[in-house]
């Protein structure tokens, strides 16, 4: 039998979170959340379905192979069915592996690849319908931006991502819901996810894979902490705000403002504040992006005509994309490139987009674009926006005497200047068809748009396995 929960154990942030996702049911969501849940599912899938031929994919799907036998999941792409948690990992870490998916702009976090793939998981495994899988997923995903926004953008100032450290909490509620848990044994995941919760971001370095592994990891944790907490296992209830609690230990002692983790929680929709992403590459540069590339089109400015560009940018962004700037102007690897500010501009510049092709090894050692990278400037912006807005401004400086400028008040993708459904749609099927055959992708894409008429989440992943598998 269970000991009772101590009075104190309820008024935790922790208890609120999980009873409020107990009680929460598919008809309490508005359709406009639905709908945007929906373009998530899409875009994590396309976005996980492009990575399984990258060499992150192949590795990823032969460790989930190694990690146990089963037949409750599929590995997106490949088709391999084995444990829920294997799959996740394999799945999250796809996601996440060509920096393609979605940054909820307040917290940072990568909200949706460790949401998604720990729903399709889960879901799979315990055969929901759309309905239950997306009240799961949307839940999971408003506790886990919420979380962000008690210390905004302060995980990174101390190094850590907070994409694997907040998105473990954010697993194991939806792995949790779509089990089944009452309110008490979610309470006990997040306790549980709380030591567990990690993700460095030391990769910034040398540009190796560690980053790619966060998502992933964040979802096997989540569901690990879910198994552990349905069979009886505890965890503490002050996980959060506890003299060890996660923003204690990992950030240092303070008075955080925890009301934001549960306040108006189901009337104000936090996870529709999170941005989709038109460019590979670290989120933060992509309103700078945004405005070269609108300079390119409108004003006819090219590579070989910049004498000089300088990019106000606000301080917090400057560790992630900036620092140290000789790391920055030679990036080591394609992942090394995503999260250099100078090489993402210049390469933007250089093609007059940015693709995946920006990344490729030829296009992170080719002279060109590393010499205008060099002609790329950061300073401090004193009137940047707070976190929740990714504002970019570009000045440039041409060889001919011109000075020409453009700024872009919030990133494409974001709310308030957003991708279309259709565009989302669009990305998908570019993504999918290095995968999947053309009707195959269509199916998807019908599938998902009626997600809450699907009987078995199965009749969905098994469309997202390539014809090679």
């Amino acid at each position: 039998m269970h000991a009772s929960v101590p009075p104190a154990a309820q008024e935790t942030s922790a208890a609120r979170a999980a009873s409020w996702l107990a009680d929460l049911s598919f008809s309490d969501i508005p359709p406009s959340v639905v709908a945007d849940a929906k373009l998530r599912f899409l875009d994590v899938i396309g976005v996980s379905l492009a990575a399984c031929a990258s060499d992150a994919g192949q590795v990823v799907r032969r460790t989930a192979l190694r990690l146990g036998t089963g037949d409750e999941s599929r590995i997106l792409g490949f088709g391999d069915r084995v444990p829920a948690a294997s799959a996740a990992v394999a799945n999250g870490t796809m996601a996440h592996s060509l920096d393609f998916d979605d940054t909820h702009n307040e917290s940072v976090i990568h909200v949706s690849a460790p949401v998604v793939t720990t729903a399709l998981a889960v879901g799979e495994a315990v055969k929901a319908d759309g309905r239950s899988l997306l009240a799961a997923a949307i839940g999971g995903a408003e506790i886990t931006c919420r979380i962000g926004c008690v210390t905004p953008s302060a995980f990174h100032k101390r190094g850590f991502h907070p994409t694997g450290v907040i998105g473990t909490f954010g697993a194991a509620l939806i792995a949790g819901k779509l089990r089944g848990l009452d309110a008490e044994k979610l309470r006990n995941s997040l306790g549980i996810a709380g030591s567990q919760a990690s993700g460095i971001l030391e990769f910034f370095a040398d540009g190796t894979w560690a980053k790619r592994l966060h998502p992933g990891w964040a979802a096997h944790s989540g569901i690990v902490a879910s198994y552990l907490a349905e069979e009886g296992f505890t965890g503490p209830a002050t996980v959060f705000e506890g003299r060890y609690g996660l923003f204690n230990t990992h950030l240092g002692a303070s008075d955080y403002s925890m009301e934001r983790i549960t306040r108006d929680l189901g009337s104000n929709w936090e996870c529709v504040k999170t941005s989709f992403k038109p460019y590979p590459c670290g989120h933060v540069v992509h309103p700078f992006v945004d405005a070269i590339l609108i300079l390119y089109r409108e004003q006819g400015l090219r590579a070989e005509q910049v004498e000089r560009i300088v990019c106000p940018t606000a301080a917090w962004m400057m560790p992630i994309m900036c620092e140290p700037r000789n790391v920055k102007l030679a990036p080591e690897t394609d992942y090394h490139a995503k999260f250099s500010f100078p090489y993402s501009l210049a390469a933007a510049l250089h093609y007059g987009r940015l693709g995946v092709e920006a990344y490729s090894n030829d296009a992170i050692r080719n002279p060109a674009i590393l010499a205008l990278a060099k002609r790329v400037f950061n300073e401090i912006d004193p009137d940047a926006p707070d976190p929740s807005r990714f504002k970019g401004r570009v000045i440039v400086e041409t060889k001919d005497g011109r000075k020409l400028e453009h700024v872009v008040e919030d990133n494409w993708g974001s709310e308030r200047n957003p991708l279309s459904p259709d565009d989302v749609r669009q990305k998908f099927r570019d993504n999918a068809a290095l995968i999947l055959p053309r009707e195959r992708i269509e199916e998807v894409v019908n599938a998902i748009e009626h997600l809450e008429q699907i009987a078995d989440i199965n009749e969905i992943t098994r469309r997202c396995v390539g014809p090679s598998a």
